[in-house]
């Protein structure tokens, strides 16, 4: 039986860059970094004193302030996102088609700032002094609850939890659940949010942050350069809608791009490095391509995974190379989290609405602060200059911790 072809009709996205979709991609084109100095806790005490914080955020712009209080910061940006993402499509706030309607939605932590709280107060205050909300606002699918409850979404919702990987296998989800026909709509993506002392400590005593950018924050992200020392985390939302291409042109809905592939893999190898033979990403890309049914060769661009640790970009490398052999050297590639860092959960979401943006407006961001060439990592990283070339097929990457990598493959759309 012939599979429902599924298109992207709305985006949302709360980034470090800006709380909307125009504000992200205009500071991604102009080579605008997001990473700065942290506000919301003293970390003058920590090795890595930058982060990529979300600026001018209002939840009561989306949602009950009361409600508001009661959630985590991840599940407010998710929300947002969602909110930003249907209007953009056009849809109403009750779905169509309630029970042809779901949600997909990714995150590597959710609300654990809320058990974290929760945690402080039973030790210091006792049982009785800890917030009734704790549980409800620490577990990770608050955020696909909020948007199913908002939206009226009556069918099938999941959160997907496989750490950096999660908001592009929750985007490749949700167009498989339309693709098997258990829905016509799904709201889906990513969210993270999670710039506390103890996430920060963690990172560092992984030896996964940088050291010796804290008076350059700007400078500290700069995947695939010679000199880059570690990522920089962040914070972010993103949300798509996707649609069943007869569903859309139905209704008129403006569409971006068309999902047409999408894959999966684990390395198996170890909870933080990556394999270095980089055997599990090439087969995420090689399952996407073939999913998508193309030629590796039809690939215009990659939004790499590109996030700024010596080990990362070099199997990255490897990885597109052991897939797309001589024509890894035509590809353009960037990196977005060189401008806003990496949001774990939420990157590969906001890297499919590049992506989706890509392919619709013939625009390549910049990888920025690409000044120290590294011999083991020689494709074209798009540096510090953004490309106008025709890109009809696009590949997103997301490689996360405990080895679990995903990819999406995005098409131009035509009729």
């Amino acid at each position: 039986m012939k599979r429902p072809r599924v298109v992207i009709t709305g985006l949302g996205a709360i980034t470090v860059l800006g709380p909307s979709v125009e504000q992200f991609w205009d500071g991604l084109i102009n080579g605008r970094s997001g990473i700065r100095r942290i506000t919301q806790f003293d970390a003058s005490g920590l090795p890595c004193q930058i982060a990529g914080e979300i600026p001018q955020f209002e939840p009561g712009n989306y949602m009950d302030r009361k409600e508001a209080r009661r959630v985590s910061r991840s599940s407010q940006v998710q929300l947002a996102a969602a909110v930003q993402a249907v209007a953009d499509a056009g849809l109403p706030n009750t779905m169509p088609d309630p029970e042809r309607s779901g949600v997909v939605c990714g995150t590597a932590m959710g609300g654990v700032e809320r058990v974290d709280e929760g945690i402080t107060t039973l030790r210091t205050l006792g049982f009785d002094r800890v917030n009734p909300f704790t549980v409800g606002a620490g577990i990770p699918n608050l955020g696909a609850f909020l948007i199913s409850e908002k939206f009226h979404c009556l069918g099938p919702s999941s959160t997907i939890t496989t750490a950096c990987a999660a908001g592009t296998q929750a985007v490749g989800e949700a167009a498989e659940v339309i693709r098997r026909g258990a829905a016509d709509i799904i709201i889906t993506g990513g969210a993270e949010a999670l710039i506390k002392d103890f996430a920060i400590s963690g990172f560092c005593a992984m030896r996964a942050l940088p050291l010796n950018y804290n008076d350059q924050p700007e400078k500290a992200s700069r995947p695939f350069d010679a000199k880059r020392e570690g990522f920089i985390f962040s914070e972010g939302a993103a949300a798509l809608v996707l649609e069943r291409l007869d569903t859309a042109l139905a209704r008129g809905a403006r569409i971006y791009a068309e999902i047409i592939g999408q894959g999966a893999s684990a390395d198996a190898y170890h909870i933080a490095a990556p394999d270095p033979e980089a055997a599990g990403p090439a087969r995420a890309m090689r399952w996407a391509i073939a999913d998508a049914g193309i030629d590796p060769t039809e690939v215009d661009y990659i939004n790499a995974h590109g996030t700024s640790t010596p080990l990362n970009d070099v199997t990255e490398t490897r990885a597109i190379k052991k897939v797309f052999g001589d024509h890894a050297y035509k590809l353009a590639i960037s990196s977005t989290k060189s401008m806003i860092g990496h949001a774990m959960g939420a990157s590969g979401a906001l890297e499919a609405i590049v992506c989706a943006l890509t392919v619709s407006k013939n625009m390549i961001h910049p990888t920025i602060n690409y000044e120290n060439p590294d011999p083991e990592c020689d494709l074209d990283y798009t540096p510090n200059k953004p490309c106008q070339r025709e890109v009809r097929v696009a590949l997103s990457n997301s490689f996360g911790l405990g080895g679990q990598n995903a990819c999406l493959v995005l098409k131009k759309y035509v009729e």
